[in-house]
């Protein structure tokens, strides 16, 4: 045998950087292919099989006829936030002992994988299989496995022998099994396809969040404990960081002109498409401003909360800041890479600046003046637990924009009637709740987006959003009818003396929606979900609502399912919640339970609950489930 030469000098690495050409490179804006940097979502399908020769021959052809299946599914129809697949790969040959496994994990460590699908027919060696997800972070891998029904192999055998090993682990892991038989030769049943996504959909939004950031401009607004970001919460329970600035340099940025003046431009003749209601006169704002002064200076608010979010390339570029009057800057060109932000807004802002209407109202919706750009999250008087479900929902939905509201005000059929003299009875038995915001509502919520898709009603929020999102003919129509039904109007100087411009529109009734919070106790998350749908009142009875609450901020009027309005009021956590289009109470549920995060309160039927065996292992009891498990991150 030839003597193996040991190389014992730094050259022999043929990855070594070039250190002296790096000390000499100069800073830039590396502009990268998506605005949020991060590894793109990743799912691994590992098929596994009994080794003994001849079973798993026989196994061979059926096991990645089922490995496919899975993939296809989960390519065609789980999205990013910006409408992209996420990843799916696949282990390089069937796993059926310790070293088929290593190989698979080797072959994962490579790709960013953040969660698994196990998918067998046959019985395989459950406890040697773990070399697949034993290496490092595989902790924090979420884990499935499906387990084909059917009588010629005993698939449901592994099946239930593996999830038993994982729940003695402490490893959670998610199992799907069809309650009839399968048919193999045909495609995945509705029961199996419909847990997989809800898996999937769920993994693919605890990856995307990894390592993002909340950005926190300003600090506690009113004293609301929302308000409070607590760093350890969003590390732990999400994965994320936090970043905080004062609001001090929205300000510095406008007086120094360190915006994107052409982008400037193009947002203000935007928003003047929009019908306006200049109510208050200059003198009566504290800072004088003119009408032309007012609607300028929130244009330009609304591009640096982007640009701190996301930085802007411009911001570095000399020439450019030459030729519109300010000093380039690489370090405030970079943003922060912030997936959820949060504006504190009053009261020292609005006390001397006009409030945050327009900024969040543009940035929360599908849309803006460079046209369907996909929604951002950003929460008002910077209430980040209201932010975190915001972001969660808009992950789960696929990119739906998210609506930001005050639990306002509980009307009950007979407080409507004593008031109007009109009977709902027929439109609302349960009640409503008026979730007037203030003035920074989403305004795809001007629109009842299911009327834009055919055959909608039959689809799940996330196919109708990709529909949306896939055709330039149906996101213009959104675009004109949110336009159409919004009126920019002046805010009550009572409230903000150096006013605002509050986004006024009603949301139409009839539509799915899930109402939604987070809530801290102590160190602990919890969640409160809540499905209903919204109402469209008699215009007597809307209107004297507007009347008497404020008839300058969108609402929207909602009833929740299988619960009054005055439940919902009296059990839900603070005075906000999130609200998205569509039924995802299901997979909230789903995603909550891989973080770690019980649900204190919800609708969901017990059949669509959807959550790792080790669940059963503690009766059902979410509470006590998550706290043996602890946060994910923790």
């Amino acid at each position: 045998m030839a003597k193996k030469t040991i190389c014992k000098s730094s050259t022999c690495d043929q990855n070594r950087p070039d250190f002296a050409k790096l000390s000499t490179t100069a800073r830039a804006f590396l502009e990268p292919e998506r605005t949020i940097l991060g590894q793109v979502p990743t799912i691994a399908i590992t098929p596994v099989s009994d080794g003994r020769r001849g079973a798993y021959e026989d196994n061979l052809a059926r096991t990645w006829a089922m490995a496919e299946k899975v993939y296809d599914l989960l390519l065609q129809n789980v999205r990013q936030p910006d409408g992209s697949p996420i990843r799916v790969v696949v282990a390089p040959e069937i796993v059926y002992g310790a070293r088929s496994a290593a190989r698979a994990q080797q072959y994962y460590a490579t790709q960013g994988v953040g969660a698994n699908i196990w998918v067998g027919r046959s019985w395989s060696y459950s406890d040697e299989l773990m070399g697949a997800m034993m290496g490092i972070g595989s902790s924090e891998w979420q884990q499935c496995a499906y387990g084909l029904n059917q009588t010629d192999r005993p698939g449901a055998v592994w099946l239930k022998a593996f999830t038993a090993a994982m729940d003695e682990k402490k490893r959670p892991i998610f199992c799907v099994y069809s309650p009839d038989l399968e048919d193999e030769e045909g495609p995945l049943s509705p029961f199996v396809a419909e847990r997989l996504l809800r898996f999937a959909r769920s993994a693919a939004a605890v990856a995307y969040m990894r390592g993002k950031n909340y950005l926190s401009i300003g600090g506690v607004s009113m004293g609301i404990i929302g308000s409070d970001v607590r760093r350890n919460i969003m590390l732990e329970y999400l994965g994320m960081g936090t970043v905080f600035v004062d609001q001090s340099l929205i300000n510095g940025r406008i007086n120094t002109g360190f915006y994107d003046r052409e982008e400037a431009v193009k947002a203000s003749k935007f928003l003047r498409q929009f019908k306006m209601a200049f109510t208050n006169k200059a003198s009566a704002r504290r800072n004088g401003f003119s009408d032309e002064q007012l609607l300028e200076t929130c244009v330009k608010m609304t591009l640096i909360v982007r640009d701190l979010m996301n930085g802007n390339p411009k911001l570095a570029d000399s020439a450019y800041g030459r030729k519109h009057g300010f000093t380039a800057d690489v370090e405030y060109s970079q943003g922060t890479n912030a997936i959820v932000a949060g504006t504190q807004g009053q009261r020292q802002w609005t006390d001397y600046n006009p409030n945050f209407d327009v900024t969040e109202s543009l940035l929360n919706s599908s849309f803006d003046w460079n046209g369907f750009t996909g929604a951002r999250v950003i929460a008002t008087e910077n209430d980040s637990k209201n932010g975190i479900g915001m972001l969660i929902a808009n992950l789960l939905s696929g990119g739906v924009p998210q609506l930001f509201a005050d639990i306002r005000t509980n009307w009950t059929p007979a407080s409507i009637k004593k008031a109007t003299g009109v009977d709902v009875e027929k439109i609302c038995p349960r009640g409503i709740i008026d979730k007037r915001n203030s003035g920074a509502g989403a305004l795809d919520y001007a629109v009842d987006i299911y009327k834009l898709v055919k055959g909608s009603r039959k689809m799940s929020i996330q196919e109708v959003w990709q529909a949306i999102s896939a055709d330039p003919a149906l996101q213009e129509k959104l675009i004109a009818q949110a336009i159409k039904g919004t009126t920019y109007m002046n805010a009550a100087l009572t409230y903000f003396p150096c006013d605002g411009l509050s986004s006024r529109f009603t949301t139409p009734g009839g539509i799915p929606l899930t109402a939604y919070r987070y809530n801290v106790i102590g160190d602990q998350l919890t969640c409160s979900l809540v499905e209903g749908s919204t109402v469209a009142l008699p215009d007597k009875v809307a209107s004297h609502i507007r009347r008497v609450t404020d008839p300058t901020w969108p609402e929207t009027f909602w009833t929740p399912r299988d619960m009054t309005s005055f439940e919902y009021m009296s059990k839900i956590g603070p005075n906000h919640d999130g609200n998205s289009f569509g039924l995802l109470g299901a997979d909230m549920i789903t995603l909550n339970a891989m973080l770690r995060i019980p649900v204190d309160m919800h609708n969901i039927a017990q059949k669509d609950i959807f959550r790792p065996t080790f669940w059963d292992r503690c009766g059902g009891d979410d509470f006590r489930a998550c706290a043996l498990l602890r946060p994910v991150y923790a």
